[in-house]
């Protein structure tokens, strides 16, 4: 059995005819905007983990969860080409005098897309150009893709004003966009949602839950960021991308954008006389989007209605339950670390026992 592909020629007949678990759940090929669909790949979902629930219950316990979505902004960086720095100057000059009409052609592909700013940046002989929008309710790479190609060649390219500037070669990927790569652009300037989430744990909750202290907790996360700076890493938290990647996978985001991500800022502070912690997790840019891509599919569109993601002006809040979620793991899994008992949900969890009676 095997599913219609976008090319039906011997070699994909040959890679499909054998295969029975990719080609054994139904999928109508019309709903699916992928190159070559042979079939699905089953991905198991689950509640929130134990780990993340025990984070959660500490959380709920002191007070909840605080969420806050900030700044929203998708962007495109093509590059104009010059014969010289002075030319590559001389354009960025003048950006600033085209944005209006820019903006008009970009936001003509698309009722959604709204150009925010125009931003030219000379390296060398070539000016990047930073366009940036807002995209509703969508992720946007694809809008922004189309509406910044649209405005380059209608206005700059295809034009006499190209001769006029001395614009000289065009190159649409140019670096600067950062797209799937992590970057610091990406903590200087959002490209999806920028979000935080904070809240606070009791001692005497955390002992409970988490079976330890939340001064122990504190020093286990400080020792934690102390040896991260060692090893030179990007941002700091335990282990927030674990969550982020999860729900990018069951809501239909676009996985790769976790390299976009994946700077994070956690921010603990301990009280020593009430022993009451606080932490806080920042994410900068979190490239999500609750319509295209994969977010129409049926179990990733039931996985929006189960966290109330699902519907109008609810990008910001799926934003918003990842960073909290984010937040809930890392004080229960550094309580884990700080107690020694991080080895037991993997020992419990893992795939197969060397023998049906090995003590685990």
């Amino acid at each position: 059995m095997s599913l219609p592909v976008g090319n039906t020629n011997g070699k994909f007949q040959q890679v499909t005819k054998n295969l029975k678990e990719i080609t054994a759940h139904p999928i109508d090929p019309t709903q699916v905007r992928i190159e070559n669909l042979i079939g699905c790949v089953k991905v198991p979902v689950g509640l929130a983990g134990p780990l993340c629930c025990r984070g959660c219950k500490a959380f709920n316990r002191s007070g909840g969860i605080h969420i806050v979505a900030l700044r929203d902004a998708m962007s495109k960086v093509p590059a104009f080409i010059f014969d010289s720095p002075a030319n590559a100057l001389a354009f960025a000059q003048k950006v600033p005098t085209l944005q209006g009409e820019l903006k008009r052609l970009a936001e003509s592909t698309s009722r959604r897309i709204q150009l925010l700013s125009v931003t030219p940046t000379v390296v060398g002989s070539a000016t990047h150009v930073h366009f940036n929008y807002n995209c509703g309710d969508a992720t946007g790479q694809n809008m922004a893709t189309i509406a910044t190609h649209r405005a380059c060649h209608e206005l700059l390219l295809d034009t006499p004003l190209c001769e006029d500037l001395k614009i000289r070669g065009f190159q649409f990927e140019a670096g600067m966009s950062g797209e799937k790569k992590a970057g610091w652009s990406h903590v200087q300037e959002p490209r999806g949602v920028e979000a935080m989430a904070w809240g606070m744990i009791s001692n005497e909750v955390a002992e409970e839950v988490l079976g330890c202290s939340t001064e122990s907790i504190y020093q286990a996360l400080n020792r934690a960021q102390a040896g991260a700076v060692r090893a030179g890493e990007f941002g700091y938290a335990a282990n927030a991308m674990n969550i982020a990647t999860a729900i990018f996978i069951a809501t239909g985001q676009d996985v790769t954008s976790i390299a976009e991500s994946c700077w994070s800022q956690l921010t603990p502070e301990y009280n020593y006389e009430t022993r009451v912690l606080t932490v806080s997790l920042y994410i900068p840019s979190l490239p999500v989007g609750v319509v295209g891509g994969g977010t129409h599919l049926g179990p990733q569109r039931e996985a929006l209605e189960i966290m109330k993601c699902s519907g109008p002006g609810k990008k910001r809040r799926l934003a918003a339950l990842i960073t909290a979620f984010a937040l809930a793991l890392d004080p229960s899994t550094t309580g884990a670390v700080a107690n020694d008992t991080l080895s037991e949900a993997p020992a419990r969890l893992r795939r197969k026992p060397a023998d049906a009676s090995a003590k685990i």
